[in-house]
C-alpha cells in the first residue's frame, strides 16, 4: 500500500470511527463485522482493593496531567508556518485565540526560525526577559524554546511535524481546561490484566503512523506484543516510547460504542528475560484529540485494529457545550 493510499486509508477510518459514535461498530473498526460485543454476559470478577487503589491513583494522576500548566486541555491553538514572516497576535497574520493582539514578528530564514517581540509587550522566552530577536529551537531539540505572555498564563512552543513546523499554543483560561467535564472509565476489572508475549522485530525496524492531520512518519516498531483474550490470538505492533517501555496505539470493536472513536493509547512495560508484557488495558487512555482540535495524534496503524471489545480503561470524552 502507498503512502497517499494509507494516509487516505487511515483517515477515512478515523472519521468513520468519529461517526461511529451511536451506530454500528464496523464504523469504528475496519472489517469488524456484526455486533459489538460490548455488554459482558459475565459478571467480571472481584477486584483487588490494592488494584483498585493503585489504578484509581494512576486515574487521578492522569487527569491532573490534562489540567497541568502544559496539559492537552490548555490548547488554545495550532498555526503552521508558511510565510517566511508573520506576525503573531490576537489580532495578527498568526492569529491567537488569546493575548495581546500583536506580541511579535515570526521569521524563517535558512531553515531557521526567529522572533522579534513586539514593543512594549510583556513577554518571556524560557523564563527570562524577552526583549531582542532570538532564534527557537522546536520540540525535537534539546532546548526547545518556549515564550510566555499574559503574565505567564500563555505559552507558545513550536512543534516540528514531518518537515513542516508550527506554534503551538496554549493557555490557562482555555476553555476546554477551564470547563473540564473530567474523565469516565469501564470499571476496574483484573480480567483486562493481559500477559502478552513479545516478538522482537529486527533492529532498526519502524512502521508507518499516520497522524491525525494526514502525515506519516516512521517510528521505531521494536516488536508486536501477542496476547490471548476469548480464546483466540491477538497481536499489537509495539512502538518505542523513548524511555525504555513500549507504546500501543490501538482501535477495537468499543470505538465509538463507548470509547473514542479514533482508538485509544496504551504504555506497557518493556519484555523482561522471558518476553512477558503485561498489558493493562484499565489504562487504555484517549489520545489528545478527544480534548482539542489543536493536537496533531498518531492513529492507530491498520496491524492494530483488533476485532475485540476492550470494555476497559477510558471511555469517550464527554465535551461541555461551550
Amino acid at each position: 500500500m502507498g503512502k497517499t493510499t494509507k494516509v487516505a486509508w487511515t483517515v477515512a477510518a478515523l472519521a468513520a470511527g468519529l461517526a461511529g459514535c451511536g451506530q454500528d461498530a464496523a464504523q469504528g473498526v475496519a472489517g469488524a463485522p456484526g455486533d459489538t460485543g460490548a455488554a459482558a454476559t459475565d459478571a467480571a470478577p472481584a477486584a483487588d482493593p490494592a488494584f483498585v487503589r493503585e489504578l484509581e491513583a494512576w486515574r487521578e494522576r492522569r487527569e491532573q496531567s490534562l489540567l497541568a500548566p502544559d496539559g492537552w486541555t490548555g490548547l488554545v491553538g495550532l498555526h503552521w508556518i508558511e510565510l517566511k514572516a508573520h506576525y503573531v497576535g490576537s489580532d495578527s497574520g498568526l492569529r491567537l485565540a488569546k493575548g495581546p493582539p500583536r506580541i511579535g514578528l515570526l521569521q524563517q530564514e535558512g531553515g531557521r526560525l526567529y522572533f522579534t517581540p513586539e514593543r512594549g509587550v510583556d513577554l518571556t522566552l524560557d523564563g527570562e526577559p524577552f526583549t531582542s530577536r532570538a532564534e527557537l529551537h522546536g520540540d525535537r531539540s534539546e532546548t526547545p524554546s518556549v515564550i510566555g505572555f499574559d503574565d505567564g498564563k500563555g505559552e507558545i512552543s513550536v512543534i516540528e511535524r514531518g518537515h513542516r513546523r508550527a506554534l503551538r499554543v496554549r493557555h490557562a483560561d482555555a476553555e476546554a481546561r477551564t470547563g473540564f467535564a473530567g474523565l469516565d472509565h469501564w470499571p476496574a476489572d483484573p480480567g483486562w490484566r493481559i500477559r502478552g508475549r513479545f516478538v522482537a522485530h529486527p533492529p532498526g525496524k519502524t512502521l508507518e503512523i499516520a497522524n491525525i492531520i494526514g502525515m506519516i512518519e516512521p517510528m521505531a516498531n521494536p516488536g508486536a506484543v501477542e496476547f490471548e483474550r476469548d480464546g483466540r490470538t491477538h497481536r499489537l505492533e509495539a512502538l518505542d516510547d523513548g524511555s525504555g517501555g513500549l507504546f500501543l496505539i490501538l482501535a477495537d470493536r468499543t470505538n465509538g460504542q463507548g470509547s473514542y472513536g479514533a482508538g485509544r493509547y496504551l504504555d506497557a512495560p518493556a519484555a523482561d528475560e522471558a518476553g512477558n508484557v503485561l498489558l493493562d488495558f484499565n489504562r487504555a487512555y484517549n489520545p489528545p484529540c478527544a480534548f482539542t482540535a489543536h493536537a496533531t495524534c498518531p492513529l492507530p496503524p491498520q496491524e492494530n485494529r483488533l476485532d475485540l471489545a476492550i470494555t476497559a480503561g477510558e471511555k469517550a470524552y464527554a465535551k461541555p457545550a461551550i
